[in-house]
């Protein structure tokens, strides 16, 4: 139940619409039950007595009765959603942000389609858990008792007969209840399967062609849809059978009132209108006491959606700022690693790395895969945190500085390029919205990426699609690059940030990219030797140690690990051009 007061505290700042809806609810249950009132006097005044009097008002009175009960329904119908569908709308929003405050750890164990599942499916069952319960327990448990006074006010020896049968229904409304909570949440991590397996399968939809792996992919898809269908049949098949026992339990009862009550009524110990009004306050009873079973079994559906959604928010980011977080500054003096290592689980990626990296130095890390390049500049922006060690800028501990200031120190160029589905100018300004339409312009031209862009029917105003999708790799880099240049940041790190590009395009942008690195801390991660033969400093790692550093020409005369790459990279052109290019390189 803490789960479910959590879901009702999220109320707590709409309580007026939350008041006056229950005032409403109050008055619906009221005027409900004054219904079987009315069946008294229209039996025993009009039809037996004949008194024409009650003809005249009753009539009257039905409609106003009906008009009030109509128009407070209506206004409780509308404020108990505003409510529920605010409290979810913000409870989207609390899950949203707490996801986007996670680390990239976070996201490497929560598959994309199990998140997206939980925004969608799971706070989906938690609006009805909120406004449909809230109504129901409300209004139906006000109706209910009113019903119940009608009853025992009309004939309390009959009101007994009839209430004997209500504490039977107890125990299969909470059996019911579990059931359906433990298949809801099995039903729940079904669907999130099904939406993971979809996002996979779509985003990746080239190489499931390309291998012909659409039969395999049906077959798993079909799995998982079957597994689903299993699992909701059988909360379709715990439903359907709590409706026809209560309906059967709430026959016993109306039998036994029909058989005592038409028995007082034929020996004249009770009138026709007393018996139908005590009839029809027991008839009127069963929708609400229905909907209250029917409370139970949406109660445990949404905290089971509930639990699994308050299970991301509850979780506290592995990475996030300090109490007394400071503003880092632009950097003047450099970046200092300082016996770092960092460990993914328990495998340790990088071991014991000290660099001093100088303000506006250009650093290149080379290495065969899998040798640490892309987890040692992960560390910079801390998208992930050190496991031993630590890294300083200007001297600070990058931990006791505000996220937001660290990385408005940084921009990216990724080996994946990542655009969104928006407009190519709203892609080049991401993160830079506020520079002008000249300064997105002039990114554009030094990322050589303007002229294909005013090629566009829409020019900078065209949509590129997901992903990008309406252009080509070699555009989106560019396009990418465009974004890292607008920002303008003094630390800049290119993670293979020319390898979608042809030789001309990379010749252009690579020249652009030279001019942008000048007088910027740049960080190169590079597997084309070839596009790194300018920096300042190359760091060679080998299973994520550093085993050489320094500038091209020296690691070429050392002869070492930077020497058998390079070789190696060579290794397929010919001899001639390998021979004069080496000597070239060792002076």
């Amino acid at each position: 139940m803490n789960i479910f007061k959590r879901l009702l505290n999220l109320g707590r700042p709409y309580y007026m619409r939350f008041f006056f809806s229950m005032v409403c609810m109050v008055a619906a249950g009221a005027l409900t039950s004054s219904q079987a009132v009315l069946v008294k006097p229209v039996l025993d005044d009009i039809f037996l007595a004949k008194n024409p009097a009650s003809l005249k008002w009753l009539p009257i009175v039905v409609v106003l009765i009906f008009l009030l009960k109509g128009i407070c329904t209506y206004v409780q119908t509308v404020l108990m959603n505003f409510i529920g569908l605010r409290i979810v709308t913000d409870l989207r929003n609390r899950l949203y942000e707490q996801i986007q405050k996670q680390s990239l750890s976070f996201f490497t164990h929560h598959p994309t389609g199990l998140l997206m599942s939980r925004i969608t499916n799971d706070v989906a069952s938690i609006q009805n858990a909120v406004s449909d319960v809230v109504t129901s327990m409300v209004k139906d448990s006000f109706t209910i008792v009113a019903l119940i006074c009608v009853v025992f006010y009309t004939d309390w020896k009959l009101a007994f007969i009839a209430m004997i049968i209500f504490p039977l229904t107890i125990y299969p409304i909470s059996q019911f209840g579990k059931k359906i909570r433990k298949v809801t949440t099995s039903t729940q991590v079904t669907m999130a399967r099904l939406s993971s397996l979809l996002q996979e399968t779509i985003s990746g939809t080239r190489i499931v062609k390309a291998f012909n792996m659409e039969p395999y992919e049906n077959k798993r898809f079909a799995g998982e849809n079957e597994r689903f269908f299993k699992l909701s049949m059988k909360t379709a098949t715990v439903k359907a059978l709590s409706h026809p026992l209560m309906e059967f339990l709430g026959g016993v009862g109306i039998a036994a009132v029909i058989f005592y009550g038409g028995y007082n009524v034929l020996e004249g110990k009770s009138t026709p209108g007393t018996f139908f009004s005590f009839l029809t306050a027991v008839l009127m009873l069963y929708e609400p006491i229905k909907r209250l079973t029917n409370v139970n079994n949406t109660i445990n559906q949404g905290i089971a959606g509930a639990e699994r959604v308050f299970s991301i928010i509850d979780l506290a980011p592995d990475i996030e700022d300090k109490p007394d977080a400071k503003e880092l500054l632009p950097i003047q003096q450099g970046i200092d690693i300082e016996n770092v290592t960092f460990r993914y689980e328990k495998t340790a990626v990088l071991k014991n790395i000290r660099l001093s990296i100088k303000s506006g130095e250009v650093v290149a890390f080379v290495g065969m895969s899998g040798g640490g390049k892309t987890s040692l500049v992960n560390l910079i922006p801390r998208f992930y945190d050190v496991s031993e060690g630590r890294i300083l800028m200007d001297d600070q501990d990058i931990r006791d500085v505000s996220l937001q200031s660290l990385r408005r120190q940084i921009a990216i160029v990724t080996q994946q390029t990542i655009l969104f589905n928006d407009t190519v100018r709203n892609n080049i300004a991401y993160g830079s919205f506020e520079k002008s339409e000249s300064d997105i312009v002039n990114a554009a031209k030094a990322a050589n990426a303007h002229d294909f862009i005013m090629k566009m029917l829409n020019g900078y105003d065209t949509n590129i699609g997901e992903l990008g999708t309406k252009i080509s790799g070699g555009e989106k880099q560019r396009l990418s690059i465009a974004r890292a240049l607008l920002k303008n940041a003094p630390i800049l790190i290119l993670d293979e940030a020319t390898s979608s590009l042809d030789t001309e395009a990379e010749l252009e942008v690579q020249e652009a990219l030279n001019n942008l690195m000048k007088g910027r801390t740049t960080l190169v991660i590079a597997h084309r030797l070839s596009t790194v033969r300018n920096a300042d400093r190359i760091i060679v790692l080998v299973n994520g140690e550093v085993v050489e550093q320094g500038d091209h020409e020296t690691l070429m005369k050392k002869q070492g690990e930077y020497f058998r790459l390079y070789n190696l990279q060579f290794k397929d052109e010919g001899s001639d051009e390998k021979n004069g290019q080496l000597a070239k390189d060792l002076g």
